[in-house]
This record gives structure tokens, C-alpha cells and sequence, in this order.
């Protein structure tokens, strides 16, 4: 045993000593007999690789970019050469008024220059000094330069006056005069105007804006007492880039803060930042870097960015479109166009009242509307005008909680979430049952989406969803909220896209209810939060972890001319913030009333939009029809839709010419040309041997099914 303590007492005798600072990769967790081999293996931070900066500025790194920076310039001297092409009368009339003015100040400079009259202090200041010897040399030196100047003033002169007797002799044409007085005319103007009445405006006011330099950015971080001190040892901030300009926007360049400052304080000193810089904090924007906590970049916009607007949503163009396609959605504070694919997707948005939440809302539901091939249901809990005119297009329309003529809408809105909720189901085994060499993964497509009417893809708006969450029938709010929570759940991958809008995210309920809200309200995949009222409602929209990454929706500027900003969370890696497009009710409405012809042709109509009513289901539409044809032949559908509302009012009041058609189409009715009683104008509608044979063909297949 000895032994043994002696030989392990060498044997470490024999290791060699090493440096303190010296690391080695070892086993901690056992040791073996055996020595360690091998050279020691040192421990250290590898540098990473660096960020390649990019050889060509932003706007020439895409055509679309070089276009439109071309297009932008263009438009710019367009402008100014209209403005000033206005006014080329009243700055003719200013110059000549100035340039008598101009005329006679250079003649007196002329003859100050001539005089030396800028020598006149040096032999005040020897007169003062009793120096006759300096004064007798500068007044020697003055009668030499007054002659050599002289010369040279009677010798233009003298070429002035022979060049002006010379055109009048010659009978000199008037161009040559009027090219002499336009060459003459604006510099002596320039030179007899007020300093402070500038002969020439300006087509075009230059914004406030600060350029970066390394100085003001110094001096805006040091300013913040948060971000570093100039003068205490590893306390610099530092720059990771040259600055640049973006494009004209604005100016970027990267931060590196002292070890031991983060991104998040950064975050923190934001306004303090805008301050130090001079400008408004919605001007300056800091976005996280990669390579390491402390390194953020930095970009200063040359003027608020927020305050200009989007303009009108491109939608106005009318055209179809597909919502497996992104859809517009507004500009980024860079300007860029920010688009959202909402098929997979939830999309949550938030704002205090009249900041535009609904619109935005809209915005994204119009452009399912014009996706013919989309079914639509829309809630709208406040029950307000905004969303009327969706009847155009909609399966189904809820407003309000208070019963009405279109029946009690918490059972409808019952009524439309079981039908979604079936909808998922069905899509579900659907899918299911396609052979893999049709649907290999399982899931819905494009193609599938248009091939089977049962997979249509299916958006359900909920505008102001807490409402339904509040309802004195308490069993109600269970019902609903386990409905929302399911769709919220499984419907997004079955084609169910869920648009809701709130301005009372948190604090709905009790119980149950309240758990099954909160699930609702979080496990939206996007949100768009506008001007909130503080930041317990901007992270009940964003989200906890917003705040830490700098987004605050109650931080957003106030004002008219920023509604419709907000910031669009969970998107994308990046959060920008949006101006929203505009789409107003009159625009709304034209979108609506082309989204609806465009379902009329694509014959997918369906629901509400297309005459149909809850209380209305049982009524046999081709029954009714025969009847209020009346033996005519052919009927138009705008009679057609009057004698039915006329005959049967309480299932068809409010009918249109096109819901009647819609729904007649639906049943293999075709829509003919023909007169009413023979006479009269041609007209779409139907004929009764059309409405005859559709007819026997339902009681075929209902005897078959019975036999």
C-alpha cells in the first residue's frame, strides 16, 4: 500500500509544471490509470467570419429598385421644371426691376476698387500713429495702383462704348441684344436684390433631417448615460460599418456597444437616441444583429416615415385574385411593400378605437372576397356599417348579439362555427381518403382546393370576438368559446384562416371561459397591433415577448395622419412597422360588387350571398318559382325576384336579380336571353321548360334514393 502512494507520489513529481493560465481538455467525470498523451489542447474563442458588406447600394440592387428610384427622380425634376416654367414672368419682371439696382452697386464697387479704398484704414492708422514714413509709402504705393488701374478701367470702357457704337451702326439683329441682356440681366439682379427676397423660389421644401456622421451618433449614444462614456476605459461605442445612405430614405450604419451593454438596452434608450440625433424617435429605427448581442444597426430616416401614406389599395383594380398568393397589406417605414400570406396563418388585430383596426381587418378580408373560390363568414360583434356591404359575398353574415329580422344571431353565429367546425372535420377525412399518388403528404392544396368543391378554403371573420364571450347565456359563452377554441386549434391547416380584430383583449370572462379566451386571443400565429391605449393591451396583442424585442403599440405616435400604423408581429423573422392601405367604404363596396360578379361566373356563389337564409332552407325555391312565373314562358330575373318577394315575403324579402339567378344557375337553370310576355327589351332569365326539367331531374334522383 505504501508502495503504491510512493509510485503515485513520482510519478507526479514527473509531470512537468505548466503555465496558471494554461487549459486543458480533460475528463472531470473519471480517471483512468492510464496518462494523459498527446499535446494539451487549448481552449479559445474562434473569431467569426464577417459580415461582407454589400457591393451595390440598396436601390440598384433590383430593377424594381433602380425603376423606381429613376421614376422618383424623374418625377422630381418634372415638378420643378412646371413650377418654375409658371413663373418664368414674374422672375423676368423681378430681374429687370434688380438689375438697375445691380448696376449701380457695381459701378461704386467699381470705383472703390479703382480709389483703393480698402487701403484707407492702413493710412488711418499711421496719420494715428504720427508715421509719416509709413504714410508716404502707402500713399506712393496708392497713386501707382490708381494709375495702373485707371488704365485698365478707360481701356474697357473704352471697348464697352466702341462695342455698343459698333451694334448700333452695324444695325445689329435683336437676338444679339436680347442675348446680351440675358447674359447681363441675372448676375447684376443677383447682385441688387435683398439678401432676404431671393428672385428664384424653391419647387420643392427640403425636409429637416440630420445626416449621420460618426460625431452626432457619438454624441446621441453618449447622451443616453446608459450606452457607454467616451472617456472611461472600455466604455466606446464603436462602428462595425462605414455609414451609408439608404437609397435616399435615410442614412444606416452598424453599433457595436461596450462589452456589457445589450440590444435590449439599446431598445430602451430608443427615445433618448432620437433625442441625441435631433429628430422625432418614429425616425429612428434599431434592429438586432446576429453576430452578437451588443451589435445592433442603426437607421435614421430623413423624414417621418410614418406620417406618409400608403395610398389606395391596389385591390381597386378589381381583378380576381388568390388567396394561396400573398396579399397587399401597406409599406414598411423603408417604404417597401409588406404583403401577408394568410392561408395556414390567424391573424390577431388590436388597436384603441378609430385608429383604423377595422379597416386594416377589412383590408385583408377584401381580398379573400375577390378569391372566388373562398366561402366567407363574418361577425361582426358591434354590429356596425363597416361590414355590410360583405352580404355581396358572404356564406354567412352575423351582426350584433341583439335579435332582429334575420333571427337571433348568437344561434347563428352557433349555427356557422358548427358548420365550420364540420367543415375542418370533413376536410380532415377528405384528405384522408385521397390516394397518395393524388395528395402524397396529406395536405391541402391548390389544386385540390379548386378541384373539390368540399375543400374550399374557408376564412372566418370575427370582428370584436370578445362580445361573445360576455353574453348573459352563459352556456353560450362555453359553446362559443369551446367552438373558437377548436377552430383555432385544428383550422388553419384544413384551409380555415381565422381574421379577428379586438379593442378589449384581456379581461373577457370568467372561469373556463376566460381560459378558453385567453387561448384564442394567444395562439394567433400573426398580429398587427395599432395605437394602443397602454402596454398591458399592446402585449395582450403582441405578446409578452414583443416588449423585450422593442415592439410597444402604445408607443406608436398619435394623430390623425399615422392611422392605419401598426406593427405586423410574427410574419416574418422580421416586425416592420406598416402603413396599412387604404380602403375606404366607397372602395370597399366596388371591391365587394366585383368580387361577386366574379363568383357569379365562377359560378360558387353560395349561402347568404346567394339568396339563401337560415329561416328560409326549407322552401322549394323551383317550386316557388313555377309558381310566380305565372304561364308565362320566360321571365327576366329582375320580375322574376319582384314576384317572388311579392307572392312569398317572408322567404324572399330583399331578393335580388342576382341571388334568384344565382341560385336557379346552382340548380342547372340557365341563364337565356329572352322578352317579358314577348314584348319589351332582352333581358337574362329563365325559361319554365328549363325550370320544368330541373324539376323532374330533383324528383328523379329523390325516387331513386327512395327506391
Amino acid at each position: 500500500m505504501a508502495d503504491d502512494e510512493e509510485a503515485r507520489s513520482d510519478a507526479a513529481l514527473a509531470i512537468p509544471a505548466v503555465n496558471a493560465d494554461t487549459s486543458f481538455e480533460v475528463e472531470l467525470d473519471e480517471f483512468d490509470d492510464e496518462p494523459v498523451t498527446g499535446p494539451p489542447v487549448y481552449v479559445d474563442v474562434t473569431e467569426p467570419v464577417g459580415e461582407r458588406n454589400p457591393i451595390f447600394p440598396p436601390w440598384m440592387r433590383t430593377t424594381a429598385s433602380i425603376k423606381a428610384t429613376a421614376r422618383r427622380h424623374a418625377g422630381l425634376r418634372a415638378h420643378q421644371a412646371a413650377w418654375h416654367g409658371v413663373r418664368i414672368p414674374q422672375y423676368t419682371k423681378d430681374a429687370l426691376k434688380w438689375a438697375p439696382v445691380g448696376l449701380w452697386l457695381l459701378a461704386v464697387w467699381v470705383v472703390h476698387w479703382w480709389l483703393l479704398q480698402e487701403q484707407r484704414t492702413l493710412r488711418a492708422s499711421a496719420v494715428a500713429a504720427d508715421d509719416s514714413r509709413d504714410w508716404m509709402k502707402l500713399h506712393k504705393e496708392a497713386k501707382e495702383t490708381r494709375k495702373v488701374r485707371g488704365i485698365i478701367l478707360a481701356v474697357c470702357l473704352c471697348a464697352a462704348v466702341f462695342a455698343v457704337r459698333l451694334a448700333a451702326v452695324s444695325h445689329a439683329p435683336w437676338w444679339v441684344w436680347a442675348a446680351v441682356t440675358a447674359v447681363a440681366v441675372p448676375p447684376l439682379a443677383r447682385a441688387g436684390r435683398p439678401a432676404d427676397r431671393p428672385i428664384i423660389g424653391r419647387a420643392v421644401v427640403s425636409p429637416r433631417f440630420r445626416k449621420l456622421n460618426s460625431d452626432i451618433v457619438l454624441r446621441a449614444y453618449y447622451a443616453t448615460n446608459k450606452l457607454g462614456h467616451p472617456d472611461k476605459p472600455g466604455q466606446q461605442v464603436t462602428f462595425a460599418s462605414t455609414m451609408a445612405d439608404d437609397g435616399g430614405a435615410g442614412s444606416t450604419v452598424l453599433i457595436d456597444l461596450p462589452y456589457g451593454k445589450t440590444f435590449e438596452d439599446a431598445v430602451a434608450a430608443r427615445g433618448a437616441i432620437a433625442s441625441g440625433l435631433d429628430v422625432k424617435v418614429q425616425q429612428v429605427y434599431i434592429t438586432e444583429d446576429e453576430t452578437s448581442n451588443r451589435r445592433h444597426r442603426l437607421w435614421i430616416a430623413y423624414r417621418d416615415p410614418l406620417a406618409i401614406p400608403a395610398g389606395r389599395t391596389p385591390m381597386l383594380d378589381l381583378k380576381p385574385r388568390n388567396i394561396w398568393r400573398p396579399a397587399p397589406f401597406g409599406l414598411d417605414e423603408r417604404g417597401a411593400k409588406v404583403t401577408l400570406l394568410l392561408l395556414w396563418i390567424s391573424v390577431l388585430v388590436g388597436a384603441q378605437p378609430r385608429k383604423g383596426k377595422t379597416y386594416a381587418a377589412r383590408l385583408l378580408a377584401l381580398y379573400a372576397a375577390l378569391d372566388p373560390y373562398v366561402k366567407l363568414t363574418v361577425v361582426d360583434g358591434k354590429d356596425s356599417p363597416d361590414w355590410r356591404k360583405f352580404r355581396l359575398v358572404a356564406h354567412r353574415i352575423i351582426f350584433g348579439t341583439v335579435p332582429g329580422r334575420d333571427g337571433d344571431p348568437v344561434e347563428l353565429l352557433l349555427d356557422g362555427l358548427r358548420a365550420i367546425k364540420a367543415h375542418i372535420q370533413a376536410v380532415n377525412r377528405f384528405l384522408s381518403d385521397l390516394p397518395v399518388a393524388e395528395c402524397p403528404d396529406g395536405k391541402l392544396t391548390e389544386e385540390l382546393s379548386r378541384k373539390y368543391k368540399q375543400l374550399r378554403v374557408w376564412m372566418l371573420v370575427m370582428e370584436e370576438f370578445q362580445v361573445y364571450y360576455e353574453l348573459d347565456d352563459q352556456e353560450h359563452n362555453k359553446e362559443i368559446a369551446a367552438l373558437l377554441s377548436f377552430i383555432m386549434a385544428v383550422g388553419p391547416s384544413a384551409g380555415v384562416i381565422i381574421l379577428s380584430s379586438s379593442q378589449k383583449p384581456s379581461g373577457v370572462g370568467a372561469g373556463d371561459v376566460q381560459r378558453l379566451f385567453n387561448r384564442y386571443r394567444d395562439n394567433h400565429a400573426v398580429r398587427f397591433a395599432l395605437k394602443c391605449g397602454n402596454r398591458i393591451v399592446s402585449d395582450a396583442i403582441l405578446g409578452g415577448d414583443a416588449y423585450s424585442e422593442g415592439f410597444d403599440a402604445s408607443s406608436l405616435p398619435r394623430g390623425r395622419k399615422y392611422r392605419g400604423v401598426g406593427y405586423l408581429y410574427g410574419a416574418s423573422d422580421e416586425t416592420p412597422t406598416v402603413r396599412t392601405y387604404l380602403a375606404d367604404a366607397a372602395d370597399a363596396e366596388a371591391i365587394l360588387t366585383a368580387a361577386r360578379a366574379h363568383r357569379e361566373a365562377a359560378g360558387t356563389l353560395t349561402g347568404m350571398a346567394a339568396g339563401e337564409d337560415v329561416a328560409r332552407e326549407a322552401r322549394d325555391v323551383l317550386a316557388d318559382v313555377m309558381a310566380a312565373m305565372e304561364g308565362d314562358q320566360f321571365v327576366s330575373w329582375q320580375v322574376l325576384s319582384v314576384r317572388l318577394a311579392e307572392r312569398f315575403p317572408e322567404a324572399y324579402a330583399g331578393l335580388t336579380a342576382e341571388a334568384i339567378s344565382a341560385q336557379l344557375r346552382a340548380l342547372k337553370v340557365p341563364s337565356k336571353d329572352g322578352r317579358d310576355g314577348g314584348t319589351g327589351p332582352v333581358l337574362k332569365g329563365a325559361y319554365v321548360a328549363a325550370v320544368e326539367q330541373a324539376a323532374g331531374r330533383r324528383l328523379a334522383v329523390s325516387g331513386g334514393r327512395r327506391g
